[in-house]
């Protein structure tokens, strides 16, 4: 994948990055990489440039519907994760939040009463759970906030909350602006429900094997998994029809 990534950068083709993590979990992985283009995080709701580590752009959620999604998650049984400023923070620890900062090697900041603590508006917020038990959160909390917020699910036990004008699609739009890049001409990849938008912006679309069947079906074609070095294979090709 490296190597891919080094020939499209050769012969100056963009590498965009976007995901739904927070920045400095996805940094390591874009240095190791080489990229040097602004990189889509947090579902969209931010975009970094790698070089310096600035924010390009920054859609958090308003501070009012924050906390009444945050009330309307502690009611449902669910502590969320919060993250603010490019930083981790939860009511207490858990078994998943102790997993998530031992592999990422970053901290995960307790603050107790998620309520009385949030004071300024965060990029986004998580809610880790059974996967089976998900769908039920998520349709409580759309009747319950009314479209005031962006819902998708990274992983099947992660159920995420932005801004509602943003995603991933709308990340890839802000930097091919920026870039000067035509979306048409833009090949995208994905495997989970939080690309939906990203391959609906890109000119073509490309699902990665055994992704959510929603965006099997949204995409133009699809490609072998991680163990079949899948999506390196298809840049290679797609260099090979250009250079």
């Amino acid at each position: 994948m490296v190597g891919a990534i080094a020939r499209a950068r050769r012969a100056g083709i963009p590498v965009i990055v976007a995901t739904g993590r927070m920045y400095r979990s996805a940094r390591p992985y874009v240095e190791a990489a080489g990229i040097t283009d602004p990189v889509v995080c947090y579902q969209g709701a931010a975009v970094v440039d790698p070089i310096d580590g600035s924010f390009l752009f920054h859609r958090p959620i308003e501070l009012g519907v924050a906390r009444a999604a945050v009330a309307a998650l502690l009611e449902a049984g669910y502590r969320p994760n919060v993250y603010v400023q490019d930083e981790l923070y939860v009511a207490e620890h858990t078994a998943y939040s102790r997993a998530y900062s031992e592999f990422q090697q970053i901290p995960v900041t307790e603050v107790g009463d998620l309520l009385a603590w949030l004071e300024r508006e965060p990029t986004k917020l998580v809610a880790v759970g059974d996967p089976a038990e998900l769908p039920v959160l998520r349709a409580h909390l759309e009747e319950r906030l009314d479209g005031t917020l962006f819902l998708t699910r990274s992983l099947p036990h992660l159920l995420e909350l932005g801004h509602p004008t943003v995603s991933k699609g709308s990340g890839l739009a802000f930097v091919a602006a920026r870039l000067g890049l035509d979306l048409a001409g833009i090949v995208a990849f994905g495997d989970g429900e939080n690309d939906l938008e990203l391959l609906a912006a890109a000119g073509y679309g490309v699902a990665i094997e055994g992704s959510d069947v929603e965006l099997v079906a949204l995409a133009d074609a699809t490609c072998p998994g991680p163990e079949h070095e899948g999506v390196a294979a298809m840049i290679d090709a797609v260099l090979d029809s250009l250079l």
